[in-house]
C-alpha cells in the first residue's frame, strides 16, 4: 500500500513557476514508477510526466515538454514536478500516481495503469 500526498499548488501569473511535491508513505517507494497527471474542469485526466523507479528515465506530454521537469528523491520518498513558463492552459488539479516498476514497459501514460493516487493539488495560472 502506498499513500500519496501532493503539495505546492497555488495561484501564479502566466510565465511564473511552481514546484509540486508528492510525498509517499511506505518503504517500497523506490520500486514504483511515478507519474504526474492533471485534470481541468470539464476535461478528462491527462498525463503530464513520468519518472522511472531509479530516476534515470523520464517522459513528458508534448504540451509541457521543455517547461516541466519531473524528478525524485528516493531517500525522501518524494517526487517533484518543477513547472516553469506556466500558461493559463496549465490550470488544473495536479495528481501524482504510483505504478509498480515494470522493467522495459516503464512508460505508462494511461490513468488505469496506475495503482495509487494522491488527492490532488490545485494550480491556477492567471493571464
Amino acid at each position: 500500500q502506498v499513500q500519496l500526498v501532493e503539495s505546492g499548488g497555488g495561484l501564479v501569473q502566466a510565465g511564473g513557476s511552481l514546484r509540486l511535491s508528492c510525498a509517499a508513505s511506505g518503504r517500497t517507494f523506490s520500486t514504483y514508477d511515478m507519474g504526474w497527471f492533471r485534470q481541468a474542469p470539464g476535461k478528462e485526466r491527462e498525463f503530464v510526466a513520468i519518472i522511472s523507479w531509479s530516476g534515470v528515465l523520464t517522459a513528458y506530454a508534448d504540451s509541457v515538454k521543455g517547461r516541466f521537469t519531473i524528478s525524485r528523491d528516493n531517500a525522501k520518498n518524494t517526487v517533484y514536478l518543477q513547472m516553469n513558463s506556466l500558461k493559463p492552459e496549465d490550470t488544473a488539479v495536479y495528481y501524482c500516481a504510483a505504478a509498480p516498476e515494470n522493467g522495459s514497459s516503464w512508460l505508462r501514460a494511461r490513468v488505469n495503469e496506475y495503482d495509487y493516487w494522491g488527492q490532488g493539488t490545485q494550480v491556477t495560472v492567471s493571464s
